[in-house]
């Protein structure tokens, strides 16, 4: 699947009248994963790229290049289309415009740039928002840098829980008239939040996260809302495994009888094993004699 194709592929999903639930991904097997268990899009989050790629916390520590090269090796090992969160674009207007450009080359889907105020202000304890004007000129940056016209661009606020409910609806509307494709919204605690956006906008919604009370998936979609992020709790679970199976490693637990461990007939599958066997037989004469 070209990269444009996987582009349509959420470009579809954006526009049908389904609220789905992406994977969170973060490597070349999770991606996999994902795909082989129906997944139709992936999500590769600001937080769980800092963890997988430098084992640090969501303090924007993580680089354009680190994140853009993560990509590229998710999008060489599946076709899964991904929508990757690309913060605040990695400086101002003009780094939002190379940021695009990046992640687009990397093989993306579709990309958030958000308004939050990133690396954290000096001093300031308490997360901030870049203005409004600005937000509205990373946008546009961001639209700028797109070669590839079926990427998808997404404008991200998290002004519900930052200023106001005003705020939000205020940066969600002024986003949209710069031609942005979707909107991608955090900090929603109540539906009452989520509906007077809906109702103040037209583009399809992306839910970053939301109560129990706005799991149900009907609801969801009956606001517009397209694409419901579920958190990252796979990379959560594999560290978690990972620390338990060293730990037991370290207190002399054999390897034979570790649990839990993957078997080989699923490795296989997921490292494309049988494919590339293939191509060991076709190029290297493998298997022939």
């Amino acid at each position: 699947m070209t990269f444009r194709n996987r582009r349509e592929k959420l470009r579809s999903i954006l526009s049908g009248p389904r609220c789905i639930r992406p994977g969170s991904v973060y490597d070349a097997i999770s991606i996999r994963i994902a795909e082989d268990l129906g997944f139709e899009v992936g999500m590769f989050g600001g937080s769980v790229a800092s963890l997988a790629v430098l084992g640090d916390p969501d303090i924007t520590l993580i680089t354009l290049t680190e994140l853009a090269e993560q990509m590229r090796r998710m999008s060489r090992a599946s076709p899964l289309p991904v929508l990757v969160d690309a913060d605040h674009g990695y400086g101002n207007a003009l780094n939002v415009r190379r940021t695009v450009q990046e992640l687009e080359a990397a093989g993306a889907a579709g990309l958030t740039i958000e308004d939050t105020l990133l690396p954290q202000a000096f001093g300031e304890a308490k997360t901030q928002l870049i203005s409004l004007q600005e937000g509205v000129g990373k946008m546009k940056a961001a639209l700028d840098g797109r070669g590839d016209a079926s990427l998808v661009v997404m404008g991200r606020t998290g002004a519900a829980s930052i200023t106001s409910l005003d705020d939000a609806i205020a940066r969600a509307k002024a986003y949209e008239a710069t031609g942005v494709d979707a909107l991608f919204v955090t900090g929603i605690k109540a539906r009452r939040e989520l509906e007077a956006i809906a109702a103040a906008t037209t583009l399809p919604i992306v839910l970053g996260g939301a109560p129990e009370e706005m799991s149900d998936v009907n609801y969801l979609a009956a606001q517009r809302v397209r694409i419901a992020l579920q958190g990252h709790a796979p990379f959560a679970a594999a560290t978690r495994a990972v620390y338990d199976t060293l730990k037991a490693l370290r207190e002399g637990t054999p390897p034979q009888q570790l649990k839990g461990l993957v078997s080989g007939e699923l490795t296989a599958r997921l490292t494309r094993d049988g494919a590339m066997k293939g191509k060991a037989a076709e190029f290297l004469g493998l298997g022939k004699r």
